[in-house]
């Protein structure tokens, strides 16, 4: 699908057309559409999966549930944004705050679409296992298998935002700027001297008649003790590359019939040095999966124990990581 007629729902575009997402992200082309649109579906995708969460203790534990799952994911967003803004900046980024602001939306545009997809699941066990323990680590589960594609989504964004030099930018105008040695491209046919005999006088002076080589044919060379050897140019061979040397360096970004034979592809950079921006979002990953665990505990309850009464929010003792192993421990 491409990007001139973009899809209704801003998931399929997503998932069916990631490129033309990237590519609006790197050109800052109609950002704040889209940020806004991405925001509206995960909203809406994440209050449906929290009313099926909150229905296993009541239908007004549903209702709150539905309002503070998509506050869960926006309060984290909020809290987190700032410091992979920063971390950009202090190594050399030039991503803006919207381009920020968009990539890590479309994980969470991903996340919450994965996750409402999972909500008839919920709602199966819900209906024929009714246990409390059960039901809380299988959405757990399901949320935590959600968020790691959804950030599969953000590093994959990174990562072309990275080959369009967004990430270092230093090294990518270094690499730009190398000089590099261009020979020109001769006719298809070229004129070279006859090859010479072992032993004999070449020819010098305007008499020296050329002979013309088309591609495909063997040109004779002339080696240090004066025999001829014959350089063979397969007839495959483009005509623009006949002659040039193997091994010249084009600038990058050179269309590929202007590569000489024999030499390898040119690649804007070398793939085994990360930049220290894609390190560090590995590291805000982490960060953003730790602050939203711990905001998550703090607005329970999502669930609702079902011998408990109703409660907008809970008494905050513990942590959610030891409630986990709790859980599975008493299951």
């Amino acid at each position: 699908m491409s990007g001139d007629r973009p899809s209704p729902l801003v998931i399929e575009r997503i998932l069916r057309d990631r490129g033309s997402i990237w590519q609006q992200i790197v050109a800052e082309r109609d950002l704040n559409a889209l940020t806004v649109r991405m925001l509206s579906s995960s909203a809406i995708a994440l209050a449906c999966y929290g009313a099926v969460l909150g229905a296993f203790h009541s239908p007004l534990m549903a209702l709150t549930s539905a309002l503070k799952l998509p506050l869960l994911f926006l309060v984290t967003l909020a809290i987190c944004l700032p410091t992979l803004y920063l971390f950009n900046l202090v190594f050399g980024a030039r991503l803006s705050v919207r381009q920020s602001l968009a990539l890590v939306m479309v994980a969470i545009t991903v996340t919450s679409m994965l996750a409402v997809a999972f909500a008839p699941i919920s709602l199966f066990f819900l209906i024929t296992a009714p246990d409390y323990g059960f039901f809380k680590l299988l959405n757990v589960a399901i949320l935590t298998l959600s968020a790691v594609v959804g950030l599969r989504f953000l590093t994959g964004g990174m990562q072309v935002l990275n080959d369009h030099g967004l990430l270092a930018p230093e090294a990518a105008n270094a690499q730009a700027h190398a000089p590099v040695a261009v020979q020109a491209a001769p006719a298809p046919a070229q004129a070279v001297p006859a090859a010479v005999p072992a032993g004999a006088t070449p020819a010098t002076g305007q008499g020296a008649e050329p002979v013309a080589v088309p591609v495909g044919a063997a040109v004779a060379e002339s080696t240090p003790n004066g025999a001829a050897t014959a350089a063979p140019v397969p007839a495959h061979v483009p005509a623009q590359w006949a002659g040039q040397p193997v091994g010249a360096s084009f600038p990058p970004g050179a269309p590929v019939a202007q590569r000489p034979w024999g030499s390898p592809p040119v690649r804007r950079g070398d793939p085994s040095q990360r930049p220290a921006s894609m390190t560090l979002l590995y590291i805000w990953i982490l960060l953003f999966g730790f602050v939203g665990t711990q905001l998550a505990w703090t607005l329970r309850p999502f669930f609702g124990d079902p011998g408990q009464d109703f409660a907008f929010f809970r008494s905050i003792d513990g942590n959610f990581y030891a409630e986990i192993l709790r859980t599975i421990a008493n299951l």
